[in-house]
């Protein structure tokens, strides 16, 4: 597996990360959230500006491919004491093939080496992510209800990894 760094002076990576973000969400949360939360979520989330932005303020994102073809993106960052995995997406014909597992592995050690002890990540509760995050070792912290605009709201688990070993 290959974890491709996204570049704040790649703007062309930058377009191509937002393009393919919009199909896999809009695939996956569309029958989920809705299309108009998605719409709306997207729009707030994952437009060109909003990925550069993010690039600015600390975001790593990474293509991740496999055998030559792209199968999807991670994205995360530090967060106060731990690692924030804000998104994990891999297309639809790529789930289910164990590429999960590689990309926390991959966060994982992003987090030891910027000492942090644990990942963590919000995943909506109706996302049949939520069984892939508990395979994975993540556990259930708690639950958020956040408003985020135009009268939608994400309605959240917060799911933590422990990392053992060193860090």
């Amino acid at each position: 597996m290959v974890f491709e760094r996204l570049r704040l002076e790649d703007e062309e990576g930058i377009a191509n990360m937002s393009a393919m973000a919009t199909e896999i969400v809009r695939e996956h949360f569309d029958p989920i959230i809705g299309k108009a939360q998605n719409d709306y979520m997207l729009q707030k989330f994952q437009t060109v500006g909003l990925i550069r932005n993010q690039l600015i303020h600390g975001y790593q994102y990474y293509f991740v491919s496999e055998d030559g073809r792209t199968v999807g993106f991670l994205a995360f960052y530090p967060k106060e004491d731990v690692m924030y995995l804000s998104k994990l997406y891999l297309y639809k014909t790529e789930r289910g093939k164990g590429y999960s597992r590689q990309m926390v592995d991959f966060v994982a050690g992003k987090a030891r080496n910027a000492g942090l002890p644990a990942i963590e990540l919000n995943v909506n509760r109706d996302n049949s992510a939520v069984r892939a995050y508990e395979k994975l070792g993540f556990q259930m912290i708690r639950t958020e209800k956040n408003d985020i605009g135009e009268g939608f709201f994400m309605d959240d688990f917060v799911f933590r990894l422990e990392l053992k070993g060193e860090y």
